[in-house]
């Protein structure tokens, strides 16, 4: 289970990032944490862009609502997300990990 903590205006999660993957895409979940496969390389945060892209389209929001709160230089971040529930993003997540298996 990914562990989805609610904040003031929004949510953060934890993800793991594998960079340099053959396409973007969730995973799976590693430790409560959303695995997160992006084509971006880990350089000049190119990775983090793709992080803040890939949640934008994802949830439909601006990119301006999703920010890398912590981890900017590793692999293991947390993202936070302005503007959604809890609720809504473990519902939309629970969607998009039944679909990929």
């Amino acid at each position: 289970m990914i562990l989805i903590k609610a904040t003031a205006g929004g949510v953060s999660l934890r993800v793991k990032v594998r960079p340099r993957a053959k396409r973007d895409a969730i995973t799976g979940i590693h430790d409560e944490a959303l695995k997160l496969s992006l084509t971006a390389p880990p350089i000049e945060g190119r990775a983090n862009d793709a992080v803040i892209d890939f949640f934008a389209q994802l949830l439909r929001l601006p990119r301006s609502s999703i920010t890398i709160a912590a981890g900017h230089t590793s692999r293991n971040k947390v993202v936070r997300i302005s503007g959604i529930s809890a609720s809504t993003l473990e519902q939309r997540l629970v969607e998009l990990l039944a679909n990929s298996q």
